[in-house]
């Protein structure tokens, strides 16, 4: 049965993480007047998240799970999301709850004034910042931004990379069915096909509280580079078939 919203957890070794996540999903929602699911996708998690996920939601019809047995990428685990979610409205939210949950009421309104995507950012006015990162990873961060922009065509956008992104269930239905990046490239290749179809994108500000103890490292930069120079390279020889 169709929903008004479905939340995409992907969840990769979450853990001790993953059920104050939840909880927290479905103490808000249980409160909203709108019909939601949400669906808990592990990437071959080789700890008990797994079994944390299914201990919650085993009396909870709102919630569901995918395990995957391998590790395949984020990328991977949220197409896999929202392929399966039945919402008006898709978002996908990272398993720490580090923008929460409840920020998606800042979306709705620019969902009615006609745009297809709203995702969260920590690089416009009005969003907060709490974050306990390593030196190296605010470096990199600040850097890669501006390469990201460049190289992928997105300008325009700020922060392609906050995991708290919305779409219409049309632009997620065009834009995840095509695309080929599974790990952390793909919120680049998710805003540049989005971008290329003529879906309207609007980027909100949020309040974002990293604890420092992320699963992203040096090796990740590296790794979302490379991912950057193949979408590039797919858009160029239009792989897409757009």
């Amino acid at each position: 049965m169709p929903k008004h919203l479905s939340v995409i957890i992907p969840a990769y070794n979450e853990e001790n993480e993953i059920k104050a996540t939840l909880e927290a999903i479905y103490n808000y929602f249980s409160k909203q007047n709108y019909s939601w699911e949400a669906i808990i996708v592990s990437d071959g998690s080789s700890d008990r998240t797994v079994e944390a996920v299914s201990e919650f939601i085993s009396n909870k019809p709102e919630f569901s799970a995918i395990a995957n047995t391998k590790n395949n990428g984020k990328g991977y685990v949220v197409r896999q999301g929202m392929i399966q979610a039945q919402g008006d409205y898709r978002l996908f939210t990272d398993a720490d709850n580090s923008t929460s949950i409840e920020q998606i009421e800042n979306f709705w309104p620019h969902f009615d004034e006609g745009y297809d995507i709203v995702i969260g950012s920590i690089e416009v006015p009005g969003s907060k910042i709490y974050e306990h990162a390593q030196w190296y990873r605010r470096l990199l961060g600040k850097y890669s931004k501006y390469l990201i922009r460049i190289v992928a065509g997105l300008w325009s956008i700020h922060d392609t990379q906050r995991g708290f992104k919305c779409f219409s269930a049309k632009a997620a239905g065009d834009i995840f069915s095509k695309t080929k990046i599974d790990r952390f490239g793909f919120d680049i290749e998710v805003l540049a096909l989005a971008k290329k179809t003529g879906y309207k994108i609007k980027e909100v500000p949020v309040v974002w509280n990293n604890p420092g103890d992320s699963s992203v490292h040096i090796s990740s930069y590296i790794e979302t580079l490379k991912d950057l120079l193949k979408i590039r390279w797919y858009l160029w020889i239009n792989a897409y078939k757009l």
